[in-house]
């Protein structure tokens, strides 16, 4: 979208923004399986003109069963975290060359999808405090189903 010479003009956050609730449109469309005169209502409540209404309805027409099949393969059960490591990363220097020594953490969470076997694990960095927020409330979780089960 950012190579286009039509679009060369337009601020390059604002077409981030566009093409991102573009994206969703199409997104909760597929989901709620809408039929064409509730997206055009939607659209026509977001003040889009009739022309532009009648070009996405079309080209959502063309793409509907390819768009179902992908939903459909995506899968609805959440991912099951199998192992956790971590690592501790000090950054010595910013961009600017300047002594910064952060230590932050790295954190790979192993996950397996219950209904495909093996999926890619989730990485993040993160703060001593976030990692100390993230296990505080980890442990909440854990009391609170704790104490659902002895009910």
């Amino acid at each position: 979208i950012l190579d286009d010479p039509d679009l060369k003009d337009i601020d390059p956050t604002v077409l981030k923004h566009c093409h991102a609730a573009a994206a969703t449109c199409i997104l909760e469309a597929g989901k709620q399986k809408a039929d064409i005169s509730a997206i055009s209502t939607c659209l026509e409540d977001c003040k889009l003109d009739k022309e532009r209404i009648e070009q996405f309805c079309t080209e959502y027409q063309k793409n509907k069963d390819a768009l179902e099949i992908l939903l459909g393969s995506i899968g609805r059960s959440p991912l099951h975290i199998t192992d956790v490591s971590w690592r501790l990363e000090y950054q010595i220097k910013n961009n600017q060359l300047h002594k910064a020594y952060q230590p932050s953490y790295l954190v790979t969470l192993n996950v397996e999808k219950s209904d495909s076997g093996s999926h890619p694990d989730v990485s993040f960095s993160c703060t001593m405090e976030q990692l100390q927020d993230l296990v505080g409330k980890l442990k909440d979780a854990a009391k609170s189903l704790e104490r659902a089960t002895q009910m």
